[in-house]
């Protein structure tokens, strides 16, 4: 196999990567909570491990990726009450609205896409082992809590130690615990609560913490040592470091090898976030701009990075975007597969084996377009093609893309029968040498976002810009 290196953040450094079993990729990413829709952040990391997994295929590795939804929790509990529904219901809505997203935006469906209310026996099974190990106890107010002080390494992932964590504000106060530092593992059912927010249990009526949940799912359906496992850098503490603690102190050996995690989506240099109010949807984006612009601005930023969200930084991706679109729509790629003794492909899968780098990978495309553009050479334009496939990026026909209406929505866009009737009349206006008219009428077009381009033999093509 390729000699790739991924940070690990476990580890706080990038390491030669090599899998638990040869030729093959065991892989967990933290999906959703589905109470609402995604947002630009939830895009950031269905984009990044999409990339991760196209590119360990690529190696020729056998993956199995699993990107988990959490479909029970507090916040959609509230929801389901708010709305009058039934958490299923909910949960189902909010499932199908995700799929319609990440398929806009280019993302394949995980191998695995497990819902944490099929695995309630699971976490109940972990919970019960961590009881026994002694890591696990049920306090005086029905929930089964974790007590973090047994587990030695706890901090590890994070970095924190226990008296920086005690004295940390993400620690709730409850009396009921050994330990303010305990998380729970199950939580008791209240009256009050829907009937359909509960199961029964050995410990009583109720349901799973959000961390458990993935501990679950993962161990079940991956094992429980596996190779990579990927999330939100939000999610490093405390639930990835709640994680190990559960899957460790259950399992007995090590859980996971490789942990990564992207940066935050940022607005004006602070996390975007539906806590701070300062989010926006996927699909609010996606109607004003074409989700392969919305990719290509995430895929562009390496994945560690903070990266900052705005429509300027978006005009420009999709002003990129369209630069790689026109070098395949002047010199179609001749049939074939990647060259990848070529010296542009090599250079990619230089980048993509150095941690993912996204950004020398795209900067290789521009260097083949343009290359592209200089010799009309089909067999680089071969390599630009195949390449940004590999990133989920030019799978359209240029032509389509570059005429086609910035968003789904586009008001006040030109359709396609009002713009050619104006080039005709432009046409008309130059066949009877009035220049000035076919003048006012390409500027007419290039004020609605149209662009020309007069090529030989009389042909007009054009472009939304």
């Amino acid at each position: 196999m390729e000699s790739l290196r991924i940070y690990n953040t476990l580890a706080r450094d990038k390491q030669n990567f090599v899998p638990l079993h040869e030729g093959e990729v065991r892989m967990y990413v933290c999906g959703m909570t589905v109470y609402d829709y995604c947002h630009v952040g939830h895009a950031r990391v269905m984009v990044v491990f999409d990339i991760v997994q196209r590119w360990l295929r690529t190696l020729g590795y056998k993956v199995t990726y699993v990107r988990n939804i959490t479909d029970i929790e507090d916040k959609i509990i509230r929801r389901a009450v708010e709305n009058g529904e039934s958490i299923r219901a909910l949960t189902d809505r909010f499932i199908a609205a995700l799929h319609e997203d990440a398929d806009a935006l280019g993302i394949e469906r995980p191998d695995l896409e497990p819902r944490a209310t099929d695995f309630i026996p699971q976490m109940l099974g972990m919970i019960e082992k961590l009881e026994q190990n002694g890591y696990a106890y049920q306090a005086a107010d029905g929930d089964v809590n974790y007590a973090v002080r047994k587990f030695a390494n706890y901090g590890a992932l994070s970095g924190k130690s226990l008296e920086d964590l005690r004295a940390g504000e993400r620690v709730a106060a409850n009396d009921a615990k050994q330990d303010p530092l305990d998380f729970v593992l199950w939580k008791q059912s209240k009256p009050d609560e829907p009937a359909d927010t509960g199961w029964d249990s050995k410990y009583g009526r109720g349901r799973p913490g959000w961390h458990i949940e993935c501990s679950a799912m993962g161990c079940t359906l991956l094992g429980e040592h596996f190779d990579i496992h990927g999330g939100g850098q939000d999610l490093q503490f405390p639930h990835h470091e709640n994680e190990i603690a559960q899957s460790e102190g259950a399992t007995r050996q090590t859980f996971v090898n490789y942990w990564m995690h992207n940066g935050y989506v940022q607005i004006d240099n602070e996390k975007m976030s539906k806590s701070l109010g300062n989010f926006f949807t996927i699909r609010e984006v996606l109607a004003k701009y074409d989700a392969e612009v919305v990719r290509f601005f995430i895929a562009r930023a390496h994945y560690r990075s903070p990266l900052n969200y705005s429509d300027t930084h978006l005009d420009d991706a999709r002003s990129a975007l369209a630069r790689l679109y026109t070098a395949l729509k002047d010199t179609p790629p001749e049939a074939g597969e990647i060259d990848w003794n070529e010296a542009h492909a090599q250079r990619f899968r230089a980048a993509m084996n150095d941690d993912f780098n996204t950004p020398v990978a795209v900067s290789v495309l521009f260097e083949l377009a343009s290359e592209v553009n200089r010799t009309r050479d089909a067999a680089l334009a071969r390599q630009l093609h195949g390449l940004a496939l590999v990133l989920g990026l030019l799978r359209r026909e240029p032509r389509v893309y570059l005429q086609q209406a910035a968003g789904s929505e586009s008001e006040g866009a030109l359709d396609v029968a009002a713009i050619e009737t104006k080039i005709a009349a432009r046409v008309a206006a130059k066949q009877a040498k009035d220049y000035a008219e076919a003048d006012r009428i390409r500027k007419e077009l290039l004020d609605a976002g149209v662009a020309l381009e007069d090529k030989p033999g009389g042909l007009t093509e054009w472009r939304r810009v």
